[in-house]
C-alpha cells in the first residue's frame, strides 16, 4: 500500500531530521522552523501530521518526545514524485524528461544515473 502523499515543506522536514535525528520539537523549531519562518506549533503540527503517515517515529526520553525517520527521505522523495507525475502530469514522466533537456542542467552522475535507470526499465519491461 503506497504512503500517503508528502508536501515540499514536509520534505524539507523530513530531510533536516535525517540529518539531526533524533530531535525534540524544539530542537527542530529552533534548527529548521526559524528559518522557515515557522513557529513551534506548526512545526510539531507537521511532525505530527508526518508520524501519522508513517514517515515519522517518536520515542519519549527523561520527559521529551525525541522524533526520527522511519523511512528515510529517500523513500518520501519517491512518494512525493510518484503522487507529481500521477497528478500533475497524468501518469506521463515525457513532459518532466523534456523539461530537463530544455533547461540542460544534469550533471554527468545524474545523466549516468538515469542511463542506468533506463536500462533497468528496459529490461524489465514486458512485452506488449
Amino acid at each position: 500500500m503506497p504512503r500517503p502523499s508528502i508536501g515540499d515543506q514536509e520534505l524539507a522536514l523530513l530531510h533536516y531530521l535525517a540529518e539531526h535525528e533524533p530531535a525534540s520539537v524544539g530542537e527542530v523549531a529552533a534548527g529548521f522552523g526559524e528559518a522557515c519562518g515557522l513557529a513551534r506549533s506548526t512545526v510539531l503540527t507537521m511532525m505530527e501530521r508526518l508520524r501519522a503517515k508513517g514517515y515519522l517515529k517518536r520515542r519519549q526520553a527523561q520527559g521529551v518526545y525525541r522524533y526520527s525517520t522511519a523511512t528515510g527521505p529517500g523513500e518520501a522523495m519517491r512518494s512525493a514524485v510518484g503522487s507529481f507525475v500521477q497528478n500533475t502530469l497524468r501518469g506521463s514522466v515525457s513532459p518532466f524528461v523534456a523539461w530537463m533537456a530544455e533547461h540542460g542542467e544534469v550533471s554527468d552522475d545524474e545523466l549516468a544515473e538515469l542511463q542506468a535507470l533506463v536500462k533497468q526499465l528496459k529490461g524489465t519491461r514486458k512485452e506488449k
